[in-house]
């Protein structure tokens, strides 16, 4: 699913025909990229892009002052089909990606391990960081924001504390993986040598 499609056609849906520069203005104006994965410079060619399925069509052209004429776009029957259907999907389906920190953590480097508990304290501190930034914005724009923006933006504020308490039982956990991890790779290197273990 990708949110800066439902973000156009819903945007276009909700206000009417744009031009993709009133687009981008209107992402900037609600702050979107403080609450959901949507990056008001990708807004363009997203634009075109919808425009070539024919989710979106060029309405009229228009000029204002010494600016470069625009095109206008405005929502096709077939795009507010596909709207109802990014919204659904959207809002039924659970999005938990994989975190690369797992995999990397599953193929440590045994040469090393030592390291480990000061990049987990580096993660946890910028984790840290992000929650206290993160809060410091939603209060300095809240009043800018819907009730549903305050709420969607406290659920990444809520993954992120998340996250720190992950980080937490992780770096309690680090002295076992760190000591099962060195025990593991002795085995390995004995065996790869021929002696018994």
């Amino acid at each position: 699913m990708s949110s800066i499609r439902l973000f156009v056609l819903g945007s276009l849906a909700e206000r009417g025909d744009m031009h993709g520069h009133a687009m981008r203005l209107l992402a900037e104006e609600e702050h979107i990229d403080n609450w959901a994965d949507v990056a008001a410079s990708a807004i363009y060619g997203v634009i075109k892009r919808l425009a070539t399925e024919g989710l979106i069509a060029v309405t009229r052209t228009e000029r204002e002052g010494n600016y470069p004429e625009r095109q206008v776009y405005g929502i096709t029957d077939a795009g507010r089909v596909a709207l109802d259907g990014f919204r659904r999907e959207s809002l039924e389906e659970l999005v938990m990606r994989p975190d690369p920190v797992d995999l990397a953590l599953a193929r440590l480097d045994p040469d090393k391990l030592d390291e480990l508990p000061a990049v987990i304290d580096k993660r946890l501190a910028a984790l840290r960081a992000g929650v206290a930034e993160h809060e410091a914005k939603l209060e300095r724009i809240r009043h800018f924001l819907t009730v549903t923006e305050r709420v969607v933006m406290r659920h990444s504020l809520a993954r992120m504390r998340g996250e720190i308490e992950w980080h937490n039982e992780l770096l309690a956990a680090l002295p076992e993986i760190i000591r099962d991890e060195k025990e593991r790779d002795e085995l390995k290197r004995s065996s790869a040598k021929g002696l018994p273990s």
